[in-house]
């Protein structure tokens, strides 16, 4: 069952800086100084997101901006698991 607004704002508070859309994911952008190093924060957060078995959505934009959107796929909605990985993504 999917976090209600009530508990998602206290998860969100924690994380800091990431953005509520649609009611049911957080998103955040982060940009780079060059290329290589937004390609190598995206294979950090791959690598993460693999050993978690929870994967965000990534894009890659603007050659040195990197949006990640974080929602879990199967209640389509927002879950403990979404902000426990923006933490991880956070430390990064």
């Amino acid at each position: 069952m999917p976090l209600k607004k009530k508990e998602y704002q206290t998860y969100l508070k924690i994380v800091g800086n990431w953005t509520v859309v649609e009611g049911k994911k957080i998103q955040k952008q982060f940009i780079f100084k060059n290329f290589i190093k937004a390609i190598a924060f995206i294979n950090k957060i791959a690598a993460i997101a693999e050993a978690e078995g929870h994967h965000p959505d990534i894009r890659l934009f603007s050659w040195n901006k990197v949006e990640i959107t974080l929602y879990t796929h199967a209640i389509n909605g927002l879950h403990v698991n979404d902000f426990i990985l923006a933490a991880k993504i956070n430390k990064l």
